[in-house]
């Protein structure tokens, strides 16, 4: 059996620690290989991993029990739960890694995938461009197979060139340009707003025609502030609820 070994973590120090290290693991943990070890690393072994203390460590595995992804046991040490499900809304502080979290996970499948025109509503965010590469994918709930979301991608055509849809079955967007292509992430911009499910929206989601739903668009910058993704998923209404905390600085 392959062991389990979180993903690594480029801390930022304007954020809490616990926190980002709380949703990199959370991350890690939904979006694990199937045949990956259900029992994680020690705290200590965990905190040199992550580079941080043990202290802020134990408060990032305690958000996880309470969210009830992980058990922990004395003695024994801690387990992944293999029935976990994420039933908390979700809390956005500005981590790329929270964003990873929110979309891993799920039973994604590529419905397709190719170049295309620009469409007229993204032409502001690729003026340069004639064409995109879509993708199109559809996620359902890992336990009960339930459609929740489905998403399409547009991307540059230099970049997408360096994806392996099938790593898109298993990882979302962000993070298959992140640490696969290697795309220097410097911003996402999240915009999320209720509508009515159209015909294609309702038939992949199986819900009635109308019903409501969360469109979310998130626009990502690289470290030249040139967007290389936009992402468009389309969540059921009864699934999903966003919260967004705003952190003193």
């Amino acid at each position: 059996m392959t062991a389990f070994a979180p993903d690594s973590l480029v801390l930022n120090r304007k954020l809490p620690l616990w926190y980002q290290v709380s949703q990199s693991l959370r991350a890690s943990i939904l979006g694990r290989a199937p045949d990956a070890s259900l029992r994680l690393p020690t705290e200590e072994q965990l905190a040199a991993h992550y580079g941080v203390s043990v202290l802020t460590m134990r408060q990032a595995l305690k958000e996880l029990e309470e969210e009830g992804l992980i058990s922990r046991h004395r003695r024994r040490g801690t387990f992944i739960e293999p029935g976990a499900r994420r039933s908390t809304p979700r809390r956005l502080l500005g981590s790329i890694d929270t964003i990873v979290a929110q979309q891993s996970g799920e039973r994604t499948t590529v419905l397709g995938h190719g170049s295309e025109a620009v469409p007229g509503e993204l032409s502001e965010h690729f003026p340069d461009l004639a064409e995109i590469v879509a993708y199109r994918r559809l996620r359902r709930d890992g336990e009960s197979g339930e459609p929740t979301n489905w998403a399409e991608n547009a991307v540059r055509p230099e970049l997408a060139a360096a994806i392996d849809p099938a790593d898109l079955e298993r990882w979302p967007m962000t993070k298959v340009l992140r640490d696969v292509v290697g795309v220097r992430i410097s911003r996402i911009t999240d915009t999320v707003e209720a509508r009515l499910a159209d015909p294609e929206t309702a038939a992949l989601l199986e819900v009635p025609l109308l019903s409501p739903i969360l469109h979310y668009t998130g626009v990502t910058y690289d470290e030249a502030s040139r967007v290389v993704d936009v992402a468009r998923i389309r969540y059921r209404g009864d699934r999903f609820s966003f919260t967004v905390t705003v952190e003193a600085q």
